[in-house]
């Protein structure tokens, strides 16, 4: 019995969050009730993860240890800036103030 009670305090939240996160889809892709689009087309993150993704992957954290480390590895991702992507010196250089481009060959 206290099983079936675990499993059910897990199991309502993720299911209510996947049908609310079903409807707010319906709602935004319809437009109707215009109120509620506007409501809910305010709070719209730019990007990222939706709130149901993010109930999920912390919900698989708690079976599953090397899921935290790849979280702990997208958060790192996210911060760390890549401007090079390999690690030899630039054979390309635009300079827009002066108005020229350097193009070096391999030697």
């Amino acid at each position: 019995m206290v099983m079936l009670a675990s499993l059910m305090a897990i199991l309502v939240p993720v299911i209510g969050g996947f049908l609310l996160a079903a409807g707010r889809q319906i709602v935004l892709r319809s437009g109707r009730p215009a109120w509620l689009r506007r409501r809910l087309a305010g709070r719209t993150p730019a990007g990222g993860v939706g709130l149901g993704a993010s109930i999920t992957e912390e919900l698989h954290t708690m079976w599953n240890g090397n899921k935290h480390i790849q979280l702990e590895q997208r958060r790192v991702d996210l911060t760390l800036q890549d401007n090079q992507h390999d690690g030899a010196p630039p054979r390309t250089g635009v300079d827009l103030d002066a108005g020229r481009a350097v193009i070096r060959r391999r030697g």
